[in-house]
């Protein structure tokens, strides 16, 4: 990640003002996100039971990171932002995740989940201090970008106190659905999401996202979920100069997410009979993120990527990870990638770690 171009760089209850912002809501969410893709809209009984937050995705994504108040005030911040969340309109989607910094403003660290820390410094970060952390994560997904501030913005406002420490908008270039996947097109030109678990009749993914009963987590942690988020910017304009082959090479896998060996998009390639990296390098962003070999377990969790674009030197991806282990999930992976060629196209500066609570458990759960 060494490229120049890639390193340019009160109460807390819902107050009459907020029911005044929030009044509105209900006209601004009339609009819905139309499904795409390759297969019928999802029914109820062919989804794996998860958290809304954590089903398909709209085509726009709102992340805003906030900061509370100290003491009472920081679960009352909580409280009041969740009950708006809950049902924040139609065609919209609304999540409340937990940072680490929350427990102790609330008094609350011996509630901690285990793992949940300020999200370290990995290889090749260059974390700017303006877009990392928050105590907590308010997620709004839309059908369009314009709904998805303006609801956004109005459950914010409706609890005082509460500060934007940073927000991103994203959003999901050529969106379709395939054999239960979510895919996207990023701004590098490639789909992605072939690599999750299907959504679809399966509970494969809920057991990926959901932290289980035995993990030693806080009894009132079990059934959520880690959140991941990462703010990756993209060199568009090293990359694009790169023929598509070359881009292919980087990346393991074709632009339309077949394998380099020819194998399925949703497929797994045998990396074993390639030990020379020949056909697949062995610095492939794939291939290191799973390289299937002996002693190394498939990831466990589900990814989702949103382009975002606020000019020529700041536009990359939004990448968002779900899952019930961290080291099982995101962290495993992420320190195998170090020194792998994407690198050079890519530089993460921002995002944080975050715990997204089972919608069936309420805030007053966490107390104890």
């Amino acid at each position: 990640m060494s490229t120049p171009e890639a390193r340019t760089s009160g109460s807390g209850v819902t107050t009459r003002r907020g029911a005044m912002a929030l009044a509105g809501l209900t006209a601004v969410c009339a609009m819905t996100a139309a499904d795409s893709g390759d297969e019928p809209a999802f029914e109820a009984a062919d989804v794996a039971p998860l958290p809304a937050a954590l089903l398909p995705p709209a085509s726009h994504v709102v992340l805003t990171a906030l900061d509370v108040p100290s003491g009472a005030d920081a679960v009352r911040s909580l409280d009041a932002l969740a009950r708006l969340a809950r049902e924040p309109g139609g065609g919209t989607q609304a999540a409340i995740a937990l940072g680490a910094s929350w427990f102790d403003k609330a008094g609350l660290a011996a509630a901690r989940p285990v793992a949940l820390t300020p999200m370290p410094t990995f290889v090749g970060d260059v974390l700017d201090p303006a877009l990392v952390h928050g105590d907590l994560l308010l997620q709004v997904s839309a059908g369009t970008a314009e709904l998805a501030r303006q609801v956004g913005g109005s459950l914010r406002r409706a609890v005082p106190g509460v500060r934007v420490r940073w927000e991103k908008h994203g959003f999901r270039a050529g969106g379709q659905l395939s054999e239960g996947r979510a895919l996207a097109r990023n701004l590098f030109g490639f789909m992605e999401g072939y690599g999750n678990p299907s959504y679809r009749s399966s509970p494969d993914a809920a057991e990926v996202v959901r932290v289980a009963a035995d993990s030693g987590e806080p009894r009132w942690a079990v059934g959520g979920s880690y959140q991941v988020v990462r703010i990756i910017r993209f060199a568009t304009r090293l990359w694009d100069l790169e023929p598509v082959p070359v881009q292919e090479q980087v990346m393991g896998r074709r632009r339309d997410g077949t394998w380099l060996d020819g194998t399925h998009s949703t497929g797994r390639p045998v990396f074993d009979a390639d030990p020379e990296g020949r056909i697949t390098p062995l610095d492939a962003h794939t291939r290191r993120a799973n390289p299937g070999t002996s002693g190394v377990a498939a990831p466990r969790m589900l990814r989702r990527g949103y382009s975002y674009h606020d000019g020529p030197d700041d536009q990359g991806m939004l990448f968002v990870a779900f899952q019930g282990d961290l080291e099982q999930g995101f962290a495993g992976v992420q320190r195998r990638l170090a020194g792998q060629t994407l690198d050079r196209y890519t530089l993460t500066v921002g995002g944080g770690y975050y715990f997204l609570l089972d919608p069936s458990h309420g805030p007053a759960n966490i107390a104890g």
